[in-house]
């Protein structure tokens, strides 16, 4: 039986607006937060997993994405995202009395570490979805190009932008219908369609480029402040996390556990969303 959602808004760190959906009626709360260039319905499936073990899934756009408010002075360093998550996670536990859980992917999963680790329990467990400290630089290198390839022109309809995803992830099959990506795309007036986020977001600090090191080496010194339960859930033919890397966070969080999710790339939920939902039950369902 499917789970209905219904929207819900925060304020963020910078007073901007935050959109996203709520799923299930009661229990602890679990704050979904999506990879760059993603929307909160990236998590569709991981919703109803969460809400039918006993707990509410908040899925939120962060900021600059989805319907969530692009951010004036283009304010989308990995910081920013992170006073957002601190935000969000402060909102929840005043609205259910009970620090959240959060599963952040990439993006997300950079927030969420770097919410923890700057305010200790921000949240009361971490999941982090094919993310590390310490990352392939070469991989990182690839998602930017793919994200930059259209970031400015966009696509002339809704099917050439398939045709973009299915080349840049051929492994994938293709679904039967585009309407689903439309979710991640917004038509502009000029008749062309775009990726459902800001374009500035690709000039904040990246892993890549100047200020590289910076980002690292401030990743690296929140993991080890992390002390909260925490899961690393890996892709298993990820461009991004490579087995060392997954070891170099488990010397940093040695009470983390790890899953390597066979046949998934760096879109681990997106890959193999079957095998991700069972790290996802398992890993609450210790919580309980």
């Amino acid at each position: 039986m499917t789970v209905q959602s219904r929207p819900v808004t925060f304020t963020g760190a910078a007073g901007n607006k935050l959109v996203g959906e709520v799923t299930g009626d009661a229990g602890p709360p679990v704050l979904l937060l999506h990879g760059g260039g993603q929307t909160r319905h990236a998590w569709r499936k991981t919703n109803e997993v969460i809400a039918k073990l006993g707990r509410v899934a908040y899925a939120v756009d962060q900021r600059g994405h989805g319907d969530s408010e692009w951010v004036a002075d283009g304010a989308y360093d990995f910081p920013d995202f992170a006073a957002d998550a601190v935000v969000l996670a402060d909102a929840l536990a005043q609205r259910t009395g009970v620090r959240p859980a959060v599963v952040g992917a990439s993006l997300g999963g950079i927030a969420s570490m770097l919410a923890e680790g700057g305010n200790n329990n921000t949240f009361s467990a971490l999941v982090l979805v094919d993310i590390t400290p310490r990352v392939d630089l070469d991989g990182v290198s690839k998602v930017h190009g793919f994200m930059r390839s259209h970031a400015e022109e966009g696509f002339a309809s809704v099917a050439e932008a398939a045709e973009a995803v299915a080349a840049y992830l051929p492994h994938r099959p293709r679904p039967r219908s585009n309407e689903g990506l439309k979710k991640n795309l917004r038509l502009h007036p000029d008749g062309r369609w775009h990726w459902h986020w800001d374009p500035r977001f690709l000039d904040g600090r990246r892993r890549v480029g100047a200020g590289g090191h910076e980002v690292e080496t401030m990743l690296v010194e929140a993991a080890r402040r992390i002390k909260v339960p925490a899961l690393l859930v890996r892709g298993a033919a990820s461009e991004l996390v490579q087995e060392k890397h997954a070891k170099d966070f488990l010397e940093l969080v040695p009470q983390a556990s790890y899953v390597d999710v066979s046949g998934a790339r760096h879109m681990v939920a997106g890959d193999r969303n079957d095998q991700f939902a069972d790290a996802i039950k398992a890993f609450l369902f210790k919580l309980n």
